[in-house]
C-alpha cells in the first residue's frame, strides 16, 4: 500500500492522512456539493457535478467506512445533479442535515413555519426594496436563498439587500447564511458541523476528511477541529476559488476547485486499492 500523493501542509492534516492509509476501512470522507464537487454556476439549477466525481466516489467508496456529501440541497437534488445514485453506499444529508439519503431511501421532515412565511413575505420585499436586475430567490423547501450572482455588480447587491434579509430572518425566526453571492434564510441550529457530528455519532472512525469550499463550511472545519481535539484525526481540504479565501487559510490541503477534488479523491482510491 502507498501514501496518497496529495500533501498536507499542516502536521495534523498529515496525521489524518496517516490514519486514512493505516485504516481506511474505518475513515469517514465527506464532501460538500456545489463549488466542492460541482462547479458554480449562475444558475443553481443547472449546477452538475464533476464529470469524474461519480466515478471517483463509486472507487473509493467501498474502499472506506463511509462517504457522505453534507449540503444545503434537498439531498434528492444533490443526488440527481450529482448522479449519484449508483454510487455504492453513499450518503446525503440534505438542507444541512435536516434530510438524509441512502441507499435510495430519503427522509423528510416537515419545514418548520418560518420558512413559509420568509416564502410568502420575500419575493414582495425584494421587489419593494429595488433589488437590483438579476436577484433570483432558490426554494429549498427547508430553506430560501437570495443570489445576486446574475447582478452586474454581485458583491454591491449582496451587501445591498443583507440588512433587508436579516430583518425578515430576525421576524420569522429564521438565521442567515452567507455564502458566494448568496444570502441564505434557514432554520436555525443546524449547520454542517452538526450534521457531520451528528453522522459521526455512533461510528469510531480512524479519520475524518472534509472538503469544502464555502463560508458555510466553515462549521464543518470547526467539526473536525474538534474531533482533533479528541482524538480523532481529521483532514481539512478545500476546494479553492478566488470568491472565498476563509477556508483556504484554514485548510490541510488546497485544490483547485471540484477538478482538484476528483483528483485528490481518485489519489486517496489508488492509494488504499
Amino acid at each position: 500500500m502507498t501514501a496518497p500523493s496529495v500533501n498536507s501542509r499542516t502536521a495534523a492534516g498529515g496525521e489524518a492522512l496517516a490514519a486514512f492509509r493505516k485504516a481506511p476501512a474505518d475513515a469517514v470522507v465527506a464532501l460538500d456539493f456545489d463549488g466542492t464537487l460541482a462547479p458554480i454556476v449562475e444558475d443553481p439549477t443547472e449546477a452538475r457535478a464533476h464529470p469524474g466525481a461519480a466515478p471517483a466516489l463509486a472507487r473509493l467508496a467501498p474502499l472506506v467506512g463511509a462517504v457522505v456529501i453534507v449540503t444545503g440541497r434537498p439531498a434528492a437534488l444533490a443526488v440527481e445533479y450529482g448522479g449519484f445514485a449508483d454510487v455504492p453506499g453513499l450518503q446525503v444529508l440534505g438542507q444541512y442535515g435536516l434530510e438524509r439519503w441512502a441507499d435510495g431511501e430519503l427522509t423528510v421532515p416537515e419545514p418548520p413555519p418560518g420558512v413559509a412565511e420568509a416564502r410568502a413575505k420575500l419575493p414582495a420585499m425584494l421587489e419593494a426594496a429595488g433589488a437590483p436586475e438579476g436577484v433570483h430567490i432558490e426554494d429549498k423547501q427547508h430553506a430560501l436563498a437570495v443570489h445576486t450572482r446574475r447582478c452586474a455588480e454581485p458583491q454591491v447587491a449582496l451587501d445591498r439587500l443583507r440588512g433587508l434579509v436579516e430583518a425578515l430572518a430576525e421576524r420569522t425566526g429564521l438565521h442567515v447564511e452567507p455564502g458566494r453571492y448568496v444570502l441564505e434564510l434557514r432554520p436555525p441550529g443546524i449547520d454542517k458541523g452538526l450534521a457531520l457530528r451528528d453522522f459521526l455519532a455512533s461510528r469510531t472512525p480512524s479519520a475524518v476528511l472534509y472538503a469544502g469550499d464555502d463560508l458555510g463550511d466553515l462549521a464543518a472545519y470547526a467539526a473536525v477541529d474538534a474531533l482533533r481535539a479528541e482524538g480523532v484525526p481529521g483532514l481539512k481540504i478545500c476546494s479553492g476559488s478566488t470568491e472565498v479565501t476563509a477556508l483556504a487559510e484554514q485548510a490541510d490541503v488546497v485544490v483547485d476547485g471540484p477538478a482538484g477534488v476528483v483528483v485528490l479523491l481518485e489519489e486517496l482510491a489508488a492509494a488504499v486499492s
